[in-house]
């Protein structure tokens, strides 16, 4: 080496090195420094906008550039959502019979086209032929009725083996709702791949596999996940997106409301569940971004028109009757019982699931999934309102009775006169007749048989939604309870609740009325959300004048669940694979202190420092090998303790390792500095590491005695993921997000190396 060339210093801070400031899989992100960095970034390029034409236009195409991106998200969200609903619609009717005249089109679209059909029979056409019909030439009798039963068990096994064996082979991500790992996301945790492209292709395949499979799960919380993996991905075609963690989430929080808007075909409902229920960090920028995309999505859903009916559900209807105020009691009683279904629910999942991460059962997923659909496909072929898919049942359940309805849920004995046919189109409330006492036993076997099957689905590894179940259960159990309450009024009119309202021949009761109502109550006892439900709700079913039923019924179920506990499903599973999530909804009611909970406790050895000047690149590297800490505090000396900055471990590395790379001199004797000037040194002694540039200056700190609710509090609010505990100046120890969630699960008597992650 020449010693007359003088020495470059490589200083970070000049000179930004690629991978400093990134983060490593499964570590929660820095949200004040992530938000720093945008508004520095933001700073420059308003700075520059001011000297030339071309910054000008840098700086408005990086404000548009969130806009662009909410347009492209929702147009994919949405196209991907229209594909879903289409085929998951041809492959659940794949399982009874195939179209002659295109194997492609579903039962719906094959007898649309044929002049054969009756109104009684509107379901049936020769173009349409089940598999006994293909197989054995007649629709009736035993034997027939064995080979579609066989079709249909074969079907529902093919389909969850494909959807089982993909996730497994291809992306172990795609299994599950996703939304427990979305919020953990959204809180500031990295799990890298979760929202890839892998995870959104085969996601996107195995759901409506899965769905079609006649398993019991929706697919609205994987849709979700798909909108949120959509994001992620196109995030990348922008740097301000790309480089900046805390900016991603907030994309991420839209997607979120995106996912809701193209499953319910709600767009408002969807932003209020992201704010609700997902998102921990919600800007109003995000706010109406979250609007736009939902919209972008919902009017692209339109436009594919899945379900041609011009109707971004399954389920639209419209009920004309009035309610009264004397159904409120009825309706709080739907409440209730959503309430205690979704406490009970929680417990059983929760228990079952656990069982299946603690024995063997966890280690044969495959032949688990088979067996659930098998027995699932067994019990469900006999009765007609199991062997529909979860969004029939509830556009069943849902529907009001018309005259010419052709459905069991409307066996009612016909008026024998027109005065009893009530007013315009709507009936008159009616006797029940022997099709209806039918419908209304297999409807009280359909809620037995799908409350006991979706414990045991919901977890398994397949996409899995729980909004559909959830609602069929409290359709079922609303359905019910409206036709049980019709039939008084019809017998009882003259009873004192009935009198003045309700008289002979009106309509008085609406059943379908009680299953919306049943369905929003046990959603809301199962997933604890009250607000965005409710608008949901009333976006899904058009139903204005009933919002009084739907906030009592989702208020009353939320109470009595909380009754039971606080956690809602998302929380629970949330808690049950130990993910680091401060969950802002809970109170911490402890009186400790920051002193009880850092670290070093009493008794531990000291807590790994570097010294500001005072230690060579040898040390520094023994001491990050020797040690599994995220980060390091930088004091002024080792005696005095006097708290400097705090540096990352991944930064540290990076930039000693590109150092020994790109400056000359640097050796395992160099001294490190985080300093502004370097000390004073013997001109033989190797040149020095200057990395002030990746150090944090403003580190957060609190006293010993800051009372930890407090501290909690600043973690929540602030997104941090260390904060370093200081008296009269000195450094005393470090509190991470890690140690608050194991110090609330000591307090709160569970195992406090449940939490599994950094």
């Amino acid at each position: 080496m020449n010693g007359n060339s003088p020495i470059k210093l490589v200083d970070p801070l000049e000179d930004p090195l690629l991978g400093v400031g990134t983060y490593e899989d499964f570590n929660t992100i820095d949200w004040v420094r992530e938000k720093s960095r945008d508004r520095d970034r933001h700073r420059e390029i308003t700075k520059k906008s001011r000297q030339s034409t071309m910054a000008l236009l840098h700086s408005i195409s990086d404000a548009f550039s969130g806009w662009l991106l909410m347009l492209l998200i929702g147009l994919m969200s949405g196209a991907l959502a229209g594909g879903i609903d289409i085929s998951a619609h041809w492959m659940t009717d794949l399982k009874g019979g195939v179209c002659l005249i295109g194997f492609w089109f579903n039962h719906e679209h094959c007898c649309w086209t044929s002049n054969e059909t009756t109104f009684q029979e509107r379901d049936q056409c020769p173009q349409w032929q089940s598999w006994a019909e293909l197989i054995t030439g007649t629709s009736e009798g035993a034997f027939a009725y064995i080979v579609n039963y066989l079709m249909y068990i074969f079907w529902a096994l093919l389909f969850s083996f494909l959807a089982v064996a993909l996730v497994r082979a291809f992306a172990p991500y795609a299994c599950g709702s996703g939304i427990p790992e979305i919020k953990t996301i959204l809180s500031g945790f990295i799990i890298r791949g979760y929202l890839g492209k892998w995870t959104l292709i085969i996601k996107t395949i195995t759901l409506v596999l899965a769905v079609s499979s006649g398993l019991s799960l929706g697919k609205e919380g994987p849709l979700v996940h798909v909108a949120c993996c959509c994001a992620n991905i196109l995030c990348h075609l922008f740097t301000k997106y790309r480089k900046n963690e805390a900016k991603r989430r907030e994309v991420l929080s839209a997607a979120a409301a995106v996912g809701v808007s193209v499953a319910f075909g709600a767009p408002i409902g969807g932003v209020l569940f992201s704010l609700e229920e997902v998102s921990y960090y919600f800007p109003l920028k995000t706010l109406w971004r979250s609007f736009f995309a939902a919209l972008v999505a919902a009017f692209t859903l339109r436009s594919i028109n899945p379900f041609g009916n011009s109707r971004l559900v399954l389920f639209y209807v419209e009920f004309h009757a009035p309610w009264h105020l004397v159904e409120l009691a009825p309706f709080i009683l739907l409440g209730i019982f959503g309430g205690l279904w979704g406490a009970l629910f929680i417990k059983a999942n929760i228990a079952w699931c656990r069982r299946r991460k603690t024995t063997r059962l966890g280690h044969y997923p495959v032949m688990e999934v088979l067996v659930v659909a098998a027995l699932t496909a067994l019990l469900a072929f006999p009765n007609s309102y199991t062997r529909m898919s979860g969004g029939e049942l509830i556009s069943e359940l849902f529907n009001d009775c018309s005259l010419l309805d052709s459905s069991q849920l409307c066996g009612y004995k016909q008026p024998t006169n027109t005065s009893e046919t009530g007013v315009g189109n709507a009936l008159g409330d009616r006797p029940a007749d022997k099709g209806l006492y039918t419908a209304l036993w297999q409807l009280a076997l359909a809620l037995v048989f799908k409350m006991t099957i979706t414990v045991i689905t919901f977890g398994m590894k397949v996409p899995s939604g729980l909004f559909i179940p959830s609602m069929a259960v409290g359709a079922i159990a609303g359905r019910l309870l409206g036709v049980g309450m019709e039939q008084l009024a019809y017998y009882n009119h003259d009873w004192l609740i009935f009198k003045g309202w309700c008289t002979p021949g009106a309509d008085c009761i609406t059943p379908g009325l009680y299953a919306m109502v049943g369905a929003a109550a046990c959603l809301g006892g199962v997933t604890r959300m009250t607000v965005s439900l409710v608008v949901i709700m009333f976006e899904l079913t058009g139903g204005l004048e009933y919002i009084v039923p739907l906030m009592a019924a989702t208020m009353t179920s939320k109470w009595v669940a909380d009754a039971f506990g606080r956690e809602g499903i998302y929380e629970a599973h949330i808690r049950l694979n130990g993910y680091p999530f401060l969950e802002p909804k809970e109170e911490f009611q402890h009186s400790s202190l920051a002193v009880d909970v850092m670290r070093p406790r009493r008794g531990d050895p000291a807590l790994a420092v570097l010294t500001q000047d005072g230690m060579t690149v040898e040390e520094v590297e023994t001491l990050v090998e020797s040690t599994h800490f995220s980060g390091f505090p930088v004091v002024v000396s080792q005696e005095s303790q006097r708290l400097v900055g705090f540096v990352f471990r991944r930064d540290l590395l990076i930039s000693i390792d590109n150092a020994r790379k790109r400056q000359d001199g640097i050796v395992g004797a160099s001294r490190v500095v985080f300093t502004e000037h370097a000390p004073a040194q013997d001109p033989d002694a190797p040149p020095p590491l200057r990395l002030r540039g990746i150090m944090d200056l403003s580190p957060f700190t609190v006293t010993d005695h800051t009372p930890m609710d407090i501290t909690v509090d600043i973690f929540r609010k602030l997104g941090l993921r260390q904060c370093l505990v200081t008296h009269n100046g000195r450094l005393l120890g470090i509190i991470t997000k890690k140690d608050i969630l194991k110090h609330m699960a000591q307090i709160a008597n569970r195992d406090p190396d449940s939490i599994l992650f950094n």
